[in-house]
C-alpha cells in the first residue's frame, strides 16, 4: 500500500481543500504516512496570498529532490492557488514534479498521479472553472468534533491586492438544502461544532438572488438538533447587513465571535484597494455588532505598506484599532502580486517605514487584545475541549479549549479525569495573556458529549495519523509572516 503525506499552507479553505484531498487518496487505496516515516506521495496544496509563498514553495521541493532521487516510484504533486497561478513554470522549476493541479480539479489527484506513473512523465492539469462542487468529494475530516462545511467558493470582488479571484474564480453558491443536509450528516457522525466557509461569505445568495440567504442559512443550522456551535469566515464588511447581527444574536448557537476583515483604515486606501466601504460604515458595524452582542469576540485582518500609505493613512489604521477593541488581528506585510491593479501602483512605501509601522500596529493589538482578555478574569466559560491547539500542553500538564467567544483557554484538568476532545468543560479564567486565557483552579463541570464518543471512536480504531500539515498561522505577529487569510 502506497502512503500519502498532504502539506497545507493557507486559509481555511485550503485546510477543507485538503480534507477533501485526503478523502480521494484513502478512496483510492492510499494511507498516511507515519509522522516519522517519509510518504511515497507527497502533495503540496499551496497558497498564493502572499509574495513568499512563492519561495517556500520551491525551497520545499529543492528539499524533497534527493529524497526523491533516492527512491524510486516517489511521487510529487502541487496543487492549490499557486499551481492554478503557475501552472506553466512549477515544471519547469521544478522537473521532478509529477502532476500540478488547480483549485478547481482537485478530484483529479488520483487519476493524475497514476497517469504520471504509468507515463511516466509530469502531468498538468488546470480548470478554469468548477466541474464538479468539492463538498461532493470523499472527505476525510481532520477532526472528530469540528468540521468545515463550505457553503460557495470563488469571489465577485475586485481589491486590486488581492490575486484570490482570478484563482478560483466567480462567486459559486451551494443551494441551502445541500449545505444544511451536508450539516445534518455531519451532526450525526458526532460532530458539535460547525464554521461555514466561503471567499466571502455573507455574499452568500448572490447566485440565486436572496441577498438574505446568509443570514437565513444562520437560523436554519440553529433548528438542527444535537449541532452546539456555527461559527463562520470570511465576511466582507460592504455586504454585511442587519439581518445577519439579528440572526447572529438570536439564534443561540451562532457563537458571539466576528472576524471582519478591514485591511485599512484610511478612506483613502480603501479607495485605492477597492475596498467598497469606508472607515464609518465599518466601525458603524463593529458598533451594531457590539450593541446586539456586547461579549462579542472581534477579530480582523490589516495590511501594512499598502502602495501609497502615508503616516496620515496609518495613523487612522491605529485609530480603528483603538475604537473597535479587536481581540486579535491577522497583521501583515504588503505583498506584490503580479497580475493585480496595485502591483504596478507607484508611491511604495520603503522597507524601513513598513517594518516600523508593522513593529507599532503589532504592539498596539496585542496590547488591546491583552487588556480585552483582562476583563474576563473571573469569569466562568464553557469551552469545547480541543485537540492539539496548546502546544506546552503535555509539559504544562494541562488541557485546552475555546470559548464561545473562540478564545483559547488553556486549563487545569484536574476534576475532569477521562475529558475527551469535543467534550464541555466549565472552568473559571485566572489569567490573561494577549493572545489567550488560562485557568489554573479545578474543573467546575464537565459535560461529555456525542462529539467526544466520536473522537475517542476514531482515536480507538486502527488507523492511520492525521494527514493535514497545517500552515495556519496565530493571531498577532506572524512568523515569519506566513500565509494567511487576507482575502474578505
Amino acid at each position: 500500500m502506497r502512503t500519502y503525506e498532504v502539506r497545507t499552507y493557507g486559509c481555511q479553505m485550503n485546510v477543507h481543500d485538503s480534507e477533501r484531498l485526503t478523502g480521494l487518496l484513502e478512496e483510492a487505496g492510499y494511507a498516511a504516512a507515519a509522522p516519522d516515516e517519509q510518504a511515497d506521495v507527497v502533495v503540496f496544496n499551496t497558497c498564493a496570498v502572499r509574495e513568499n509563498a512563492d519561495n517556500k514553495l520551491y525551497g520545499n521541493l529543492s528539499h524533497l529532490a534527493p529524497v526523491k532521487a533516492a527512491r524510486p516510484g516517489m511521487q510529487i504533486a502541487v496543487g492549490g492557488c499557486l499551481a492554478q497561478k503557475d501552472r506553466a513554470t512549477i515544471t519547469e522549476k521544478a522537473p521532478y514534479v509529477d502532476v500540478v493541479f488547480g483549485t478547481h480539479n482537485i478530484g483529479s489527484l488520483p487519476a493524475l498521479l497514476e497517469r504520471a506513473r504509468v507515463q511516466e512523465e509530469a502531468q498538468v492539469e488546470i480548470l478554469e472553472s468548477l466541474s464538479v462542487f468539492p463538498s461532493t468529494l470523499p472527505t476525510k475530516r481532520q477532526s472528530a468534533y469540528a468540521a468545515w462545511v463550505s457553503i460557495s467558493v470563488g469571489c465577485n470582488n475586485t481589491c486590486t491586492f488581492c490575486i484570490v479571484p482570478s484563482l478560483r474564480g466567480k462567486e459559486e453558491d451551494r443551494r441551502p438544502g445541500d449545505v444544511l443536509a451536508e450539516i445534518r450528516a455531519l451532526v450525526a457522525e458526532g460532530v458539535s461544532e460547525v464554521t461555514l466557509l466561503g471567499q466571502n461569505v455573507n455574499a452568500y445568495g448572490v447566485e440565486f438572488g436572496d441577498r438574505q440567504a446568509f443570514s437565513k442559512l444562520l437560523r436554519a443550522c440553529g433548528e438542527i438538533d444535537g449541532l452546539e456551535r456555527v461559527r463562520f469566515t470570511s465576511p466582507h464588511p460592504a455586504e454585511f447587513t442587519d439581518d445577519v447581527i439579528a440572526a447572529m444574536a438570536e439564534t443561540p448557537t451562532v457563537m458571539p465571535q466576528l472576524h471582519m476583515p478591514l485591511q485599512s483604515g484610511s478612506d483613502r486606501v480603501l479607495r485605492a484597494m477597492r475596498r467598497s466601504y469606508r472607515q464609518s460604515k465599518y466601525l458603524g458595524i463593529i458598533e451594531r455588532v457590539r450593541e446586539a452582542m456586547p461579549h462579542a469576540a472581534i477579530t480582523t485582518d490589516i495590511i501594512v505598506g499598502f502602495p501609497g500609505e502615508t503616516e496620515e493613512d496609518f495613523e487612522q489604521t491605529l485609530e480603528v484599532v483603538r475604537r473597535a477593541r479587536f481581540s486579535g488581528a491577522y497583521t501583515f506585510i504588503y505583498s506584490k502580486r503580479p497580475g493585480t491593479p496595485a502591483a504596478t501602483m507607484p508611491d511604495e512605501v520603503p522597507a524601513a517605514v513598513i517594518s516600523d509601522r508593522y513593529n507599532r500596529l503589532v504592539e498596539l493589538v496585542n496590547d488591546i487584545a491583552w487588556d480585552e482578555n483582562k476583563k474576563l478574569v473571573g469569569t466562568t466559560v464553557e469551552l469545547m475541549v480541543s485537540e492539539g491547539e496548546g502546544r506546552k500542553d503535555a509539559a504544562m500538564h494541562r488541557l485546552s479549549g475555546r470559548g464561545p467567544d473562540n478564545r483559547l483557554v488553556h486549563f487545569n484538568p484536574e476534576g475532569a479525569e477521562g475529558v475527551r476532545p469535543g467534550d464541555m468543560v466549565e472552568v473559571r479564567i485566572t489569567k490573561a495573556a494577549p493572545h489567550h486565557l488560562v485557568a489554573d483552579g479545578a474543573v467546575l463541570a464537565v459535560r461529555r458529549t456525542r462529539s467526544g464518543d466520536a473522537w475517542e471512536a476514531r482515536t480507538s480504531a486502527p488507523s492511520g495519523p492525521a494527514a493535514v500539515g497545517l500552515g495556519m498561522p496565530a493571531l498577532g505577529v506572524p512568523t515569519p509572516l506566513p500565509a494567511a487569510p487576507a482575502c474578505g
